[in-house]
């Protein structure tokens, strides 16, 4: 019997649980799941099917000889002194073994199961990647109309940009006439100089032009094929990193109140990355 399971991870690990005799096949079958499979970590369980007239403990004889062998060299050669008990022998492990182990590793050289493994877990690999493949779907969804609202957001601060500095300028005049007394006289030029360098240290418009790019590549990722994922995760990064620059570049309170939403919506899309293979 197989079990597959996957669960969220950055990268491809495979746990393998299976019987002892098979752990032979467990190179070939970690592979197999690689091939399949390239983000998360996939539980693969293997169990032999077995009716209750096979099931109970057995006592593995041939590890009992080879125990009290080893117990009888250490005396001869070291000069030990002591004897094993009952207690002893039954607590050492792989004494005591299922009776479907016991004839699985006695023909275990005699038979190979290579094929068998293989196939039974190609099939449970192909139910799980349809599993997947419709999680997808409803992640890709959902990350789509998030984008969608960042660019509402985005739009919003493309229009408030210049709108920035324009308010700058006016309170900066307006605040300049209140304070002149007829004291000193107002320097235009040098007001000027002013509003260009406010304009200049708050200016977003490559932030702006970067993260519209970054919203075109992440649509286009979640419309093409193969591992998509990591790329996810690295375009994530970088709208985060435009919107923080912004957020530090811009003086205006409408500006930050969107950068804060608009972080808070690459949040949840980073989150419904992490699903994604």
């Amino acid at each position: 019997m197989f079990e597959v399971k996957s669960v969220n991870h950055r990268y491809c690990e495979v746990v393998l649980r299976m019987p002892r005799d098979w752990t032979g096949y467990e190179d070939v079958l970690r592979r197999k799941v690689q091939q399949h499979v390239k983000r998360g970590r996939i539980d693969v369980t293997i169990n032999r099917e077995h009716d209750e007239s096979s099931s109970g403990p057995v006592l593995n004889r041939s590890t009992v000889m080879t125990y009290l062998k080893a117990a009888d060299q250490l005396k001869n050669e070291y000069g030990l002194s002591g004897e094993l008990t009952l207690r002893d022998i039954l607590s050492i492990p792989g004494i005591m073994e299922s009776k479907d182990e016991a004839a699985g590793a006695v023909s275990a050289a005699l038979e190979d199961y290579s094929e068998m493994l293989e196939t039974g877990l190609e099939q449970s690999l192909q139910s799980l990647l349809e599993m997947r493949a419709r999680e997808g779907s409803f992640l890709a969804a959902d990350i789509e109309q998030r984008l969608n609202h960042l660019e509402t957001m985005h739009a919003e601060m493309v229009e408030l940009a210049p709108v920035v500095v324009i308010e700058y300028r006016d309170k900066l005049r307006h605040r300049l006439n209140e304070l002149n007394d007829g004291t000193f006289a107002f320097d235009e030029h040098k007001f000027g100089m002013e509003i260009a360098i406010f304009a200049d240290r708050c200016n977003i418009d490559e932030e702006l032009t970067r993260l519209y790019s970054h919203f075109e590549q992440c649509r286009a990722l979640l419309k093409g094929k193969g591992p998509v994922g990591r790329k996810l995760d690295f375009l994530i990064q970088e709208m985060n990193r435009e919107t923080n620059t912004i957020g530090s570049k811009c003086n205006h309170l409408t500006l930050v109140g969107l950068v804060l939403d608009m972080k808070a919506e690459l949040e949840k899309i980073r989150e419904q990355a992490a699903n994604i293979e």
